[in-house]
């Protein structure tokens, strides 16, 4: 009994130092929420570039420890979170944006920044991030080892959030932050700058962020994709708190980092251990997954993403038909190196066709259509392996197949939180799905140890398997148009415009959203399933759920509403992703998706517009004969 005491302190003490983290990483999470009215959803970005550049200055250009520290958390972080209220927040509040258009601008920051990190210091982990206190122990009281690190780390969690509170309660700029809170306009009528407040609450985000990120990353691998998702996981302190308590905050931060360290005594025999295993080394996903379902006060959120309104005229409904046949049948003539890159056009191209129809026309903020990709490529590898219980080894159809139809009741999984949710709250909840199915599955050897993916049943040259891979986009493609057409379309879209009022005209509404986010994750499944089989392997990484945000930006720049913005799109990432450095992707999709407010549609509804725009230097009597053609063409 001693002995099993003396080990749970033991366990407690060293759960302290990524609980601390965790506990950091909510307080800043709830101030910047509570000052701007913004969840920070690039946050696990802003901490990895903070600590990359930590080990830039100190191990690649031999700075010492404390300058360096020093500028990156006091001037290089704070900076950055100014610099994103002026450039990407602040706009959208001004005009007051809905909370969607923040959510994608915030996933565009996260996205920019990940492609920025890979272009600099490339996707090699580094092993070699500098700490900020020693892991000297001081005293042993008992028995147990104090470390100085997380003694610091307590303490500056601690005093940060008294401080904050401190502030607020008994100073003068507190007295104007919580008018800013309360009510903005108010504040504003009051004489009181309510930008600078935001741009205080910006900078105090991002300096946490930034310290979250240099504490953790002696303690992991420093890589642009592990440590961003890592610090997004731990949204579930900020989620649990309701973004408005940092007490509730620092306790569940805590909490949840000891409770990891105990779970590690766990040693359930037989099957269980490898599940037993994954929940322990991810029980912040987990967490994230439990306070996103659990009933909380954000579910309606006003105005959701802009779509570009209307259907295309002929002329641009043309002319984006046209491109994307000529992009889809212009690898057909590549030679076969090349083709292998273009195989992966298709798959990508459903997967984003999933997302156009959850987000473009069920007006659904859907960030977990990766899981389903993922789960439509495992379940086809599984199959062809003969590792499902009671199924024997098929060939690619029926297993490509059966997993795409195993996953389409699935969709229940984000489908059915949905009925109750929109914007940031479903957004949480498909987030936490997607990285669920991810760390839970796709990374764990019970899951994933020895399958075999080939095209077996199919035609094994990649000329032959790319007709296949159309064949089937094209059915995505009548699926996605024959929900957007007739009475279904109609449906769809005035759920989405105004769900309540769609529901008062007769809709039901609880059944259209059970349909979209299983006919997405159908498509998504069937992307998957081509992705694998087109590598003739499964690649966890394909499907993780950083790859999952990046999907999402991608849909809403070229334009949510738009299935053939979705193919030009996938064929726009594949090209670059395989004729540039990576990460370049990434920078050009983030950078497009940070400027959504000014692009109401995407690239899309720029182009309708565009389109839309009377021709320069035509009389009146030549507006009324274009428009009489226009008419007699249709």
């Amino acid at each position: 009994m001693p002995g099993t005491l003396d080990l749970s302190i033991d366990l407690a003490l060293a759960g302290l130092a990524v609980g601390s983290a965790a506990a950091l990483s909510g307080v800043g999470l709830v101030v910047t929420h509570r000052v701007t009215g913004v969840l920070n959803l690039a946050q696990g970005a802003q901490a990895t570039a903070t600590a990359y550049l930590l080990r830039e200055l100190v191990v690649v250009r031999n700075w010492p420890l404390a300058p360096a520290a020093a500028f990156c958390l006091l001037v290089a972080a704070p900076a950055l979170g100014v610099l994103l209220d002026l450039a990407v927040f602040r706009p959208l509040r001004r005009r007051d944006a809905g909370q969607a258009e923040s959510m994608v601008a915030g996933i565009g920051v996260f996205v920019l920044l990940i492609g920025v990190i890979v272009l600099v210091w490339g996707t090699t982990p580094f092993g070699d991030a500098p700490a900020l206190v020693p892991a000297t122990v001081l005293a042993r009281p008992g028995g147990h080892a104090l470390r100085l690190d997380t003694l610091v780390q307590l303490a500056v969690v601690l005093g940060l959030a008294g401080g904050v509170g401190l502030v607020e309660r008994y100073t003068a700029f507190g007295i104007r932050l919580r008018a800013v809170v309360d009510n903005r306009r108010l504040a504003r009528l009051a004489g009181i700058d309510a930008d600078r407040i935001s741009a205080a609450g910006w900078a105090f985000g991002s300096f946490t962020a930034g310290l979250v990120g240099v504490l953790l990353a002696p303690l992991l691998l420093l890589d642009p994709y592990g440590l961003p998702l890592l610090v997004m996981a731990t949204m579930a302190v900020a989620v649990a708190a309701r973004l408005r308590s940092l007490p509730v905050a620092v306790a569940t931060g805590l909490g949840l980092g000891i409770a990891q360290s105990e779970l590690t005594r766990l040693r359930p025999g037989g099957q269980l251990l490898p599940l037993a295993q994954a929940v322990q080394t991810n029980l912040f996903v987990v967490a994230l997954l439990v306070a996103a379902l659990l009933p909380w006060g954000h579910g309606q959120d006003g105005p959701g993403l802009a779509t570009s309104g209307g259907r295309p005229g002929r002329r641009g409904s043309s002319a984006a038909r046209t491109a994307c046949a000529v992009l889809l049948l212009l690898p057909l003539g590549f030679r076969p190196e090349d083709l292998r890159h273009a195989l992966l056009v298709p798959a990508l191209a459903l997967v984003l066709l999933s997302v156009v129809v959850v987000t473009g026309y069920g007006g659904q903020v859907s960030l977990g259509q990766a899981g389903y990709a993922g789960l439509g490529a495992l379940g086809t590898a599984l199959l062809m392996s003969g590792k499902v219980p009671g199924v024997p080894a098929l060939s690619a159809v029926p297993a490509l197949l059966l997993a795409v139809a195993a996953t389409v009741p699935l969709g229940l999984l984000t489908g059915w939180p949905a009925v109750r949710r929109r914007g940031l709250a479903l957004a949480l909840v498909t987030f936490a799905v997607g990285t669920a199915l991810s760390r839970l599955v796709f990374d764990q050897p019970y899951a994933t140890t020895g399958l075999t993916v080939s095209r077996l049943g199919l035609p094994a040259d990649d000329q032959g398997f790319y007709l296949v891979e159309l064949v089937l986009l094209g059915a995505g493609l009548l699926l996605v148009r024959s929900l957007h057409r007739g009475p279904p379309g109609r449906a769809l879209t005035a759920m989405r415009d105004h769900q309540a009022g769609a529901s008062a005209a007769g809709v039901d509404v609880p059944r259209l959203k059970l349909l979209v986010f299983m006919a997405g994750a159908g498509l998504a499944a069937l992307g998957g399933a081509l992705t694998a089989l087109a590598q003739q392997g499964f690649d966890a990484t394909a499907f993780d759920p950083v790859q999952g945000l990046l999907w999402f930006a991608t849909v809403v720049v070229a334009g949510a509403d738009s299935a053939a913005g979705a193919v030009l799109a996938a064929a726009l990432l594949t090209g670059l992703d395989a004729g540039t450095l990576p990460g370049v992707s990434a920078v050009v999709v983030g950078a497009l998706a940070t400027a959504i407010g000014r692009l109401p549609g995407g690239l899309a509804g720029l182009a309708r517009r565009l389109a839309d725009r009377p021709a320069p230097g035509l009389t009146p009597l030549g507006h009324r004969l274009r428009r009489r053609i226009a008419e007699r063409s249709r």
